[in-house]
C-alpha cells in the first residue's frame, strides 16, 4: 500500500514526550531488532571510502517495490564506541542508505536526514522520502541534486541496535492508566519502570552512555567524511534538530546547509521540555475538538469531542473492550491512540472513528493508531524504538526530578493540562530511575557555522512552535520559517514551505526574515 507512506501517517514523533512512562521516538526502525549491516552492505572504517552495495531489498520489504527512478545501495561505516577514548578499539557499526535518482544532475552533494526520536529509523525514513510529491516525499528537485542519504543512527535498527525492554513489559507500560490517580498504581508503574530500566543496565551497563546524542553527532561527521563530502548538507527532523544543533556545536564549519524541522530547545531542563510537551498536546487536542465541532459530518463524536475520548477513557477503567487479539482496550491504549492521532491533522478523522466505534464494542480503530504509534506488530513484537529512546534520552539528560517531585508534578500538571499533564509528569520515571551514567548535550552558539533554518508549525504537539526561535536563537545564525499548520513538522507540507525550504538546500537562500507559510 502507498499508505502516503506510514511516513506522513507516523514520520516523526516526539523527540521527548513520554507517554505512560515511556519517552516516546519519532520514526520506527525496520522491526528485527537485530543488527544486520552486514546482509545489505560493506563495513568501512571512519572517514574511509565506501564500497556501496545494492539493497534495493530494503524498498520492497517496506513498501513492496522501489521508487521507479531511484537506486538503492548500502554501507555501514565503523566509528568508535566512545568518541572521548578511541583507544580501546570497540566501535559501532553505522548503516547507511544511499537513495540517487536515476535522472540526478548538477549533482550539489549529499543530503543527511534524521527523522526524530531518538530511535527513528533514518534508512527507512529516506526510503519513504524516496517516492515523490504526490506520496508525500522530498521534491523532485532536491533528489535530482542530492543522494540522499539515511542512516539508522547508532543503537537504533540496523545499527547495532540496542534492545533491553521485553514486549511484555512494553504492552503493560502502555496499557497502565495515563492518570495513576492512586499512591498504589503510581508505586506499581515505579517498579514497572524501575524493572525495565534496570534490564537495560545489567545488559549494557557502562556501554549506555555511550548511546548520547553528542556521540551520534560525532558519528555523523564520520558519515559526512565517507560518504566524500567537503561540507555537510542536513534534513534533521523533532529530535534530529536536536543532534543537528549538537552537530552544528562541535563542526560549525564543516557545514554547507542545515535544516532543522520541529524543534527542541537544548537550554530547557527535563522538567520544562515535558511540561512544554503537555501543553503542546493540551493545545492540539483543543484544536482536534473544535475541528471536530465546527465540521460535525467528518467527526462522529462531535460536538464535544475531549468528553466523548475522556468518557471512553474512564469508561475503559471499568470495562475495557477487548480486542481480537486478547488484549483490551485500557485507558492507556486509548490515551495513545490519542497521541498517534495528533501527529497529523489526517489523524484526526481517524481518531474521531475510532472512539466512535470503541463505544459501540469495538477496539480495531483504537489499537490500529496504537500500534502503528508503538511499533508493535501483529504478532506482538515491539522494535527497539523505545529501547533506544530510552538509552539516548536518558544518557542525555542529567537533570532529572526524583520520584517524589514527580508525584507532586502529576498532581500539578493535571489541573493545568487535563488530558496530558498527568503521564507527561510520569513519563519522566524511567529517567529519574535511570542506571547509565550521564553525558549532556551541548547548549550554546555554533559560532562559525553558515544560516541554519529552523521551521516551526503553530500546532506542534511534540516540540511546540514555542522552540523554534529559542533553538535559532541559541544557535546564533538560525532563523525561522513558520508553518501556520497543524501535526508534527511542516516539511514538505505546503507549496511555500517546500519553496523555501528547496531555495535554501539548493541555492543556499535563507528564507525571509519572519516568513509565516498559511496552513493550505
Amino acid at each position: 500500500m502507498p499508505r502516503r507512506l506510514r511516513l506522513v501517517a507516523v514520520l516523526l514523533f516526539a523527540a521527548v514526550l513520554a507517554v505512560a512512562g515511556c519517552t516516546v521516538p519519532t520514526f520506527a526502525p525496520d522491526g528485527s531488532g537485530e543488527a544486520g549491516p552486514d546482509a545489505n552492505g560493506t563495513v568501512a572504517p571512519t572517514g574511509a571510502a565506501t564500497d556501496w552495495r545494492d539493497c534495493s531489498d530494503i524498498p520492497k520489504s517496506l513498501i513492496g517495490r522501489g521508487a521507479s527512478n531511484m537506486t538503492y545501495d548500502c554501507a555501514t561505516v565503523r566509528v568508535p564506541r566512545d568518541w572521548h577514548d578511541k583507544t580501546n578499539g570497540q566501535t559501532y557499526g553505522i548503516a547507511l542508505i544511499r537513495v540517487r535518482s536515476k535522472t540526478q544532475s548538477h549533482r550539489i552533494g549529499s543530503l543527511l536526514i534524521n527523522p526524530g526520536g531518538p530511535g527513528g529509523s533514518g534508512i527507512e525514513t529516506a526510503v519513504y522520502l524516496s517516492y515523490g510529491e504526490s506520496l508525500g516525499g522530498l521534491p523532485t528537485a532536491v533528489t535530482n541534486q542530492f543522494d540522499i542519504i539515511g542512516f539508522d543512527p547508532r543503537g537504533v535498527g540496523r545499527s547495532d541496535p540496542v534492545k533491553c525492554i521485553s514486549d511484555a513489559d512494553q504492552d503493560a507500560t502502555f496499557a497502565s492508566p495515563p492518570d495513576l490517580v492512586t499512591q498504589a498504581q503510581f508505586n506499581a508503574f515505579v517498579a514497572l519502570n524501575k524493572r525495565i530500566v534496570d534490564g537495560c543496565g545489567d545488559k549494557y551497563g557502562d556501554q549506555l552512555v555511550t548511546f548520547a546524542t553528542e556521540q551520534a553527532a560525532r558519528d555523523m561527521d564520520a558519515i559526512r567524511q565517507t560518504v566524500g563530502d567537503n561540507k555537510l548538507n542536513y534534513l534533521g527532523f523533532s529530535y534530529g534538530t536536536l543532534l543537528g544543533a549538537t552537530y552544528a556545536q562541535q563542526f560549525p564549519t564543516d557545514i554547507r546547509a542545515m535544516v532543522l524541522d520541529g524543534a527542541i530547545d537544548p537550554k530547557q531542563t527535563f522538567v520544562q521540555s515535558s511540561e512544554l510537551q503537555a501543553k503542546g498536546f493540551e493545545r492540539a487536542f483543543t484544536n482536534f475538538g473544535n475541528w471536530c465541532k465546527a465540521t460535525p459530518a467528518k467527526c462522529p463524536i462531535a460536538p464535544d469531542a475531549r468528553k466523548a475520548v475522556t468518557d471512553a477513557m474512564a469508561a475503559a477503567e471499568k470495562n475495557p473492550v477487548p480486542y481480537s487479539d486478547g488484549r483490551k482496550a485500557t485507558s492507556g491504549w486509548i490515551f495513545l491512540a490519542v497521541i498517534s492521532s495528533l501527529y497529523t491533522e489526517t489523524g484526526w478523522t481517524a481518531l474521531a472513528a475510532a472512539v466512535s466505534t470503541l463505544k459501540e464494542g469495538n477496539a480495531k480503530g483504537i489499537f490500529t493508531l496504537a500500534d502503528q504509534y508503538a511499533d508493535r506488530k501483529s504478532d506482538g513484537t515491539y522494535s527497539n524504538l523505545f529501547d533506544a529512546n530510552l538509552a539516548v534520552n536518558c544518557s542525555d539528560t542529567k537533570d532529572v526530578p526524583s520520584v517524589a517531585e514527580i508525584r507532586q508534578l502529576q498532581g500539578e500538571w493535571r489541573k493545568k493540562y487535563p488530558l496530558f499533564g498527568a503521564s507527561l509528569a510520569t513519563g519522566m520515571l524511567p529517567c529519574t530511575l535511570w542506571p547509565g551514567e550521564r553525558d549532556p548535550f551541548p547548549a550554546g552558539a555554533a559560532t562559525g557555522a553558515p544560516p541554519i533554518v529552523v521551521v516551526g508549525t503553530t500546532g506542534d504537539p511534540a516540540t511546540p512552535y514555542e522552540n523554534t526561535a529559542a533553538l535559532a536563537d541559541m544557535l546564533g545564525v538560525g532563523h525561522v520559517l513558520t508553518w501556520e499548520g497543524e501535526g508534527h513538522t511542516a516539511y514538505p507540507s505546503t507549496p511555500c514551505i517546500v519553496q523555501a525550504v528547496d531555495n535554501y538546500l539548493i541555492n543556499l537562500q535563507v528564507p525571509a526574515e519572519g516568513l509565516r507559510c498559511p496552513a493550505k
